[in-house]
Formats: structure tokens, sequence, C-alpha cells
């Protein structure tokens, strides 16, 4: 299972991180069929408040922030997709 949050206040990066996220997302679905994945875009202040950034757009993968302050490549997106798909598949 893939968590993916996009935080922001709407703006113009906000909104295009919130596409390249869902584009990335859309690659790894093609790549891996059989991979359960959400993708949501949190706006409540309060909500964003709860994670460790200073600036938005931010991406946060699993509950972990990967990206803040800037809009990364879809290629970037994406493995970071792959690293938490093998994060998850580790055993503990």
């Amino acid at each position: 299972m893939l968590s993916v949050k996009v935080l922001g206040a709407g703006c113009p990066k906000c909104k295009a991180l919130e596409r390249v996220a869902a584009m990335a997302l859309e690659t790894l679905v093609t790549e891996k069929p059989d991979v359960e994945a959400t993708l949501e875009y949190v706006q409540d202040v309060l909500e964003i408040e709860r994670y460790p950034i200073l600036f938005t757009p931010a991406l946060v993968v699993n509950e972990q922030v990967v990206c803040a302050g800037r809009v990364p490549k879809k290629e970037e997106i994406l493995a970071w997709y792959h690293a938490a798909l093998n994060e998850s598949h580790q055993p503990a």
C-alpha cells in the first residue's frame, strides 16, 4: 500500500505538485498493476502543521516527508514511490 499526500494551500505550485504526483502514480500503477495507492491533497492548515515542513508544497509518502518547498520532476517522485514500496516489503 502506498499513501501519498500533497500538502499545500492551493497555490499554483501546490496544484502543479499534485499533477506531477498523480502522473508518477499512474506510471507506477502501469508498471505494477497490483499496487494499491491513494493520493490526497491536504489543504487544512492544522493537518499540514502536523508535518515537519517550513514551506509548501510538500510531498508525503507513507507518512514520510520526501520533499518540501519545490515541485520535483516525475522521475524523482517515482523513485520515492519505489523506495517506499521496497521499504514496506522488507522484513521487520
